[in-house]
């Protein structure tokens, strides 16, 4: 059996197990959020031993030289002493500079970083409650085209971050931040290729940022958005989105509800279905899907079997956290 080393005790691998599951079940507070090794909240560091490289996909060169691994994906075939991560070497600090209520459940999050950081329209950021609580927010900013970092965070019943950042934060107060990361960004090179950009709820954030930042590089294939709710409440942006379309002939908008008012000029249904509708045929298309994660798995499904390649399918899960 393997053993790992945490906090001057150790702890015995059962097989197949994380190192994030082994210490969660002995009730030892680790951060964690996705559980698939995507947001990494649950970076955690190998003082002695060697963790394996598929717990390091994702971090950069730099994290991966001082072995520092992804417990929720972490299953080592050797005895590990681990400690969680030296936060001088992983964070960032920010201010907030705008805090602007977009629905009644989604808070626009504007941070001005007290170092320049290189992000991606796309990528998410985690934000830094305490020690034990770090959730992902994507980020809807584009570098070149905005001032400051960009976030959608959405109020969840009971969550501790989003009820700390919608009730507690305050213009000029100091955030700890981690990041960025993630893959699920716009890469220049095929402009006559057809977006599709699917999302619900908060989902907006990172697709807004992969719009404005295809529609600036130039992109002219044909780019199709597709934003899905309940009821008009949770839809926002949508003058912009509609200022978009009238700039950009190539682009279009499709506010969704898939409620049982549906008023003129909205799409009724899910909103992978009303974009599935719309282009069923996606040979040759780019698609990223965004939001609930049960509305991801279906869509990247069914883009799947109408001809998308499975590597131009990408897709961020909205999970909610783990507490």
């Amino acid at each position: 059996m393997t053993n790992i080393h945490y906090d001057n005790k150790h702890y015995e691998l059962a097989e197949n197990q994380s190192v994030l599951e082994c210490l969660i079940k002995q009730g030892v507070p680790v951060p964690s959020s996705c559980r698939s090794g995507v947001c990494q909240t649950c970076l955690m560091q190998a003082t002695a031993g060697t963790p394996p490289p598929s717990s390091q996909n994702g971090l950069k060169e730099s994290l991966r030289l001082q072995n520092y691994f992804l417990a929720c994906v972490c299953q080592p075939t050797e005895d590990l002493e681990i400690t969680m991560p030296d936060d001088r070497h992983i964070s960032a600090h920010a201010t907030i500079r705008k805090l602007e209520l977009l629905t009644d459940e989604i808070m626009l999050v504007e941070l001005e970083c007290a170092s320049p950081i290189n992000y991606r329209a796309g990528q998410f950021i985690n934000l830094v409650h305490d020690s034990s609580h770090v959730r992902s927010y994507s980020i809807a900013s584009v570098p070149r085209l905005d001032k400051h970092i960009q976030l959608h965070v959405r109020r969840l019943p009971h969550g501790r971050v989003s009820g700390w950042i919608h009730d507690e934060l305050s213009f000029g107060q100091r955030v700890e931040m981690r990041g960025p990361a993630g893959d699920c960004f716009y890469v220049s090179g095929k402009p006559e290729q057809a977006l599709l950009l699917i999302g619900t709820g908060s989902g907006l954030a990172p697709l807004y940022g992969i719009l404005r930042d295809a529609l600036d590089q130039g992109h002219q294939g044909p780019v199709r958005l597709f934003h899905g709710s309940r009821d008009l409440h949770g839809l926002y942006l949508m003058e912009e989105l509609r200022e978009l379309e009238s700039r950009f002939p190539n682009f279009t908008y499709h506010p969704c509800l898939s409620g049982s008012e549906v008023p003129d000029g909205f799409a009724a249904g899910r909103v992978h279905e009303a974009a599935l509708a719309e282009t069923p045929q996606l040979k040759g298309w780019r698609i990223f899907l965004c939001g609930h994660p049960e509305m991801v798995k279906m869509a990247r499904k069914k883009a799947f079997l109408a001809g998308a390649s499975l590597q131009d399918i990408h897709a961020d899960a909205f999970n909610v956290s783990h507490v």
